[in-house]
């Protein structure tokens, strides 16, 4: 199974979308809340080549995104390769 990790923030909807279509595929994930730790958001923003948007999430290392991004990738089936790499 991929190792998937997403930045995130509370009471942020996006976030809580990708989370929930992770989970429904039962997905684990690691989970880091920038929002507490600047040094965790700076992490997040060169990690995700200037992205400062939450969620940004990364599959196996690759940076794929947010929450949109995500599920384009569900509706066009590469999803499931990647998560299965």
């Amino acid at each position: 199974m991929a190792k998937v990790e997403i930045y995130t923030s509370p009471f942020c909807g996006y976030c809580r979308a990708a989370k929930n279509l992770l989970k429904k595929k039962g997905v684990s994930f690691d989970e880091t809340d920038v929002s507490r730790d600047a040094g965790q958001k700076a992490t997040m923003i060169q990690r995700a080549n200037g992205g400062r948007t939450v969620p940004q999430i990364f599959i196996n290392g690759t940076h794929v995104g947010g929450s949109d991004e995500l599920h384009q990738l569900e509706r066009a089936g590469k999803l499931d390769p990647m998560l299965a790499a």
